[in-house]
Parts: structure tokens; C-alpha cells; sequence
């Protein structure tokens, strides 16, 4: 068997399907505060934290009033017309169940905000599975900084050799890469395969990947 311990978990465009929900509430809310940013562009920095995606888009640096403004907005926003309508990916809940079954501790390691992250999980169906979770608060730099890594890696006292990461976007990948850990990357958050090629494996979606568990980094001996 192998020797992993914990599974780290991204949840946006990894468990559900919201990826495209929060790009348009960025634009949405960028839009209001008199930024017209296309959605393409925000598109592709999902999966970072609002720490990198204000500074790249609009030039806007955490310390500043409007910053803060804005990600306030965007997040109610989010919260209030967008999370409800989300749905979580086909086996994301059974995926979960499976890495239990196999021994390995769930920790959530995620850009979302503490205010999002139960709501997130509840639309997944895995909130009574997950052990840890840890948030934006949790790091001083978001993805693809190593630091919500690391804080998922102490919440369980566990050495990064010891855990693999799991993720939909070239952010989760060289988060975990930075911080030593191996990485699995699921298709679904619609990213290619280019995009992903520093994951050790690559996946269409969680009911792909609990299909191949047992020959997947979670499991195989040697991975």
C-alpha cells in the first residue's frame, strides 16, 4: 500500500461546478466599481485568491480601501445568487468516501473564503467527511503560493511526502509543487491537459478518478 496519509482538497471546480459562477460574479462586481474586465481574462486566474486576481486585473493591492470593498461585494454577491444555484460534480461525494475508506485524512485547501467554504462543502455532500479545513485566512498568499498547502499539512501534522493534493487548476498544481507535495488534477475546472501537465496524474472528474483510485498516487505503492 502506499504511504500517503491525508488527501488535500481544493472544492471549486474540483467537487462542484463553479468556476464560471465566480468568474462572472468578479466581473459582475468589477463592472459596478467601474472596471470592465472581460470574462476571459478573469476566467483564467480562478482558482487564485482575490491577492493576486485584483493586483493582475485591475491593479488594485490588498491594503487598499477599494480592494476590500470590492472582494466584500464579490463575495455576497457569490454567496447570495450564485452558490445556490451550484451542483457538485457526478461522484464527488463517493470520491471522498473512498479516500476514507483507504485510509487517508481529508483536509480542505482551498482560495474560498471561511464565510463560503461550509455552504461549498454542503453543495458537494462531503461536509461530515472532510477532518480540516482551511481557508484564505489560513494563508498570508494564496495559490499558487504554497501557504494554504502548508497550513493543510500542519492541521494534520503530516510531512508533505505524506499527502497529495488534489485540484482543477495550474494554480493547485504549482501550490503543491511548491510546497513539495505530489498533485492529482481533475479536468473538470476546464483547464487542459497543458495546463496541468506538472500533476503527477490528470483526470476527467471525480467519478473518473474514484474509477481508477487504486492505481492513482492516493493509493498505488511507489506513485
Amino acid at each position: 500500500m502506499s504511504n500517503m496519509k491525508a488527501a488535500l482538497l481544493d472544492v471549486d471546480g474540483t467537487l462542484i461546478d463553479s468556476n464560471d459562477a465566480h468568474a462572472t460574479a468578479w466581473v459582475e462586481v468589477l463592472s459596478g466599481f467601474g472596471y470592465p474586465v472581460p470574462f476571459e481574462r478573469i476566467r483564467r486566474l480562478i482558482g487564485k485568491g482575490g491577492d493576486k486576481l485584483l493586483p493582475e486585473t485591475v491593479g488594485l493591492e490588498k491594503d487598499s480601501e477599494r480592494y476590500q470593498q470590492i472582494v466584500e461585494h464579490r463575495s455576497r454577491l457569490f454567496r447570495d445568487v450564485f452558490l445556490p444555484k451550484l451542483s457538485a460534480f457526478p461522484g464527488a461525494r463517493e470520491l471522498l468516501e473512498g479516500l476514507r475508506e483507504r485510509g487517508l485524512r481529508l483536509v480542505v485547501a482551498t482560495s474560498a473564503t471561511a464565510e463560503e467554504v461550509g455552504s461549498l462543502l454542503d453543495v458537494a455532500g462531503v461536509r461530515d467527511l472532510v477532518e480540516k479545513v482551511k481557508t484564505s485566512k489560513d494563508a498570508k498568499h494564496s495559490k499558487p503560493d504554497p501557504d494554504i498547502v502548508q497550513a493543510a499539512l500542519a492541521a494534520v501534522s503530516c510531512d508533505a511526502s505524506e499527502a497529495v493534493m488534489l485540484g482543477d487548476t495550474p494554480y493547485d498544481v504549482e501550490a503543491a509543487s511548491n510546497a513539495g507535495v505530489v498533485s492529482v488534477a481533475l479536468r473538470c475546472g476546464g483547464w487542459d491537459d497543458e495546463s496541468l501537465s506538472g500533476a503527477r496524474a490528470i483526470y476527467d472528474d471525480p467519478a473518473e478518478l474514484l474509477a481508477r483510485l487504486d492505481s492513482s498516487p492516493f493509493v498505488a505503492k511507489g506513485s
